[in-house]
């Protein structure tokens, strides 16, 4: 491959598809080389001939990150401007709780971390999206410090789906039968796990939720930007044509269709304008076909590991920093109106496991024009171990999907957080 000199390096946290899908972006825009920081010398990201990818083990260690990141940021300094991104929740919260050590070396487009602790919080994140009049789930709140299980209330009908408020106290609690996201289908059996998890050492707030029906068609995914001066400048929406249905990664659009809805944007605008956010959001939203609204679920401080679904459909998600960052030249507001497909998993995955409708003719029929765009599998990446690894990754779905299904099929009714590994590797 051949490469291009720029002022500017990006220094990229981790070694999953989010990693690879930033590095192909800033390749495809700029024709440059990405830094890779990670816990891997394996993978699609390692071997990819458009990545230095430098191995540091225990770099889940926020001391080891931190040391890291100076340590390339001082061996760029006066050379580069280096611009940092983290390929998940621990590496963009070791970033900014690391603002003050970082900045003398590193751009950092991210939110201060008392906003972080604010609307990381979801019951907090809830109260907001109160105060401002905009739809969520009906959710009711139990507090395991304080509240009895025996005593719960659920304002609502069963079945229900809980999750912690606060993931980063929720990491360290250990309990029987464990998970990010519950579905219960009756009281006993909520009082049963709250009970357990009072006892786990968890002490903060467990969220009880209406289940929303819906198969994965009914959940958007959104990406927004917002400028150093907190107005958005950007949004892209696609809609969930198919979900990860393996234990591991259970939630995980697959496969993406891009779409455009002023309803949701201005939502999420007005959300992010009120909190005075910087950099990417992505949210997590579902249809409630029962009363025809959009409910939001929660925000992620980062891209999300799905975000090629932006840049395949021909909006490059890194221009937006650059050119807010580098080149103070942001120009006109945009949002993405070019309907395209994202997928990770073959076509003959989304042929048998979509339900058939006009959602899944529309997906096929793009498709079949050549409007579909495969994050990992990049032309000019032509390193042998990584053409493995990325076809290894696309055609394994069709094991993944053999064995557990179609998450469509499950009828769970909502949507979980990222379930990659928590530092990313």
């Amino acid at each position: 491959m051949k490469f291009k000199e720029k002022e500017f390096l990006p220094v990229i946290l981790g070694a999953d598809i989010t990693a690879y899908s930033l590095a192909r972006s800033f390749h495809e825009e700029y024709g440059i080389r990405s830094l890779t920081l990670s816990m891997t010398q394996g993978g699609y990201v390692s071997t990819s001939s458009m990545i230095e990818n430098r191995y540091y083990p225990n770099l889940e260690v926020k001391e080891n990150a931190l040391k890291a990141m100076i340590e390339v940021g001082k061996e760029f300094q006066g050379k580069k401007k280096l611009i940092i991104f983290g390929c998940g929740d621990w590496y963009v919260r070791t970033v900014i709780e690391c603002k003050k050590e970082l900045e003398p070396y590193y751009i950092i487009p991210y939110i201060d971390e008392d906003l972080l602790n604010e609307i990381v919080l979801k019951d907090k994140f809830y109260e907001i999206f109160e105060e401002l009049g905009l739809d969520y789930p009906d959710t009711y709140v139990f507090d395991c410090k304080n509240d009895d299980p025996d005593k719960i209330q659920v304002p609502f009908k069963f079945p229900v789906i809980a999750k912690c408020a606060n993931s980063a106290l929720y990491h360290y609690a250990k309990f029987e039968g464990k998970k990010k996201i519950f579905k219960f289908d009756d009281e006993a059996s909520l009082k049963e796990m709250l009970h357990r998890i009072k006892n786990s050492g968890y002490d903060y707030k467990f969220l009880i939720q209406d289940m929303i029906p819906g198969d994965d068609s009914y959940m958007r995914v959104l990406t927004c930007y917002c400028d150093q001066n907190s107005k958005v400048r950007f949004a892209s929406l696609g809609r969930t044509l198919l979900e990860d249905p393996s234990p591991s990664a259970i939630g995980n659009p697959v496969a993406i269709v891009n779409e455009v809805n002023e309803e949701i944007v201005a939502a999420a605008t007005k959300f992010l304008e009120h909190i005075k956010y910087v950099g990417f959001a992505n949210f997590d939203i579902k249809y409630d076909e029962r009363d025809g609204k959009y409910k939001f679920f929660e925000i992620n401080v980062r891209l999300g590991r799905s975000n090629f679904y932006v840049t395949g459909s021909g909006f490059n998600t890194v221009k937006w920093i650059v050119n807010d960052y580098i080149y103070n030249d942001l120009g006109p507001y945009v949002v993405a109106d070019r309907p395209y497909v994202y997928s990770v998993v073959p076509k003959s995955v989304i042929k048998k496991y979509v339900p058939e409708g006009d959602f899944k003719n529309q997906a096929l029929k793009l498709w079949s024009e050549g409007k579909v765009c495969h994050p990992l599998m990049y032309g000019p990446d032509k390193n042998l171990k990584h053409i493995f690894y990325a076809e290894a990754n696309y055609f394994n779905y069709i094991r993944k999907f053999k064995r557990w299904g179609s998450s469509i099929a499950l009828q769970k009714g909502t949507t979980v957080d990222d379930k990659t590994s928590k530092y990313n590797k």
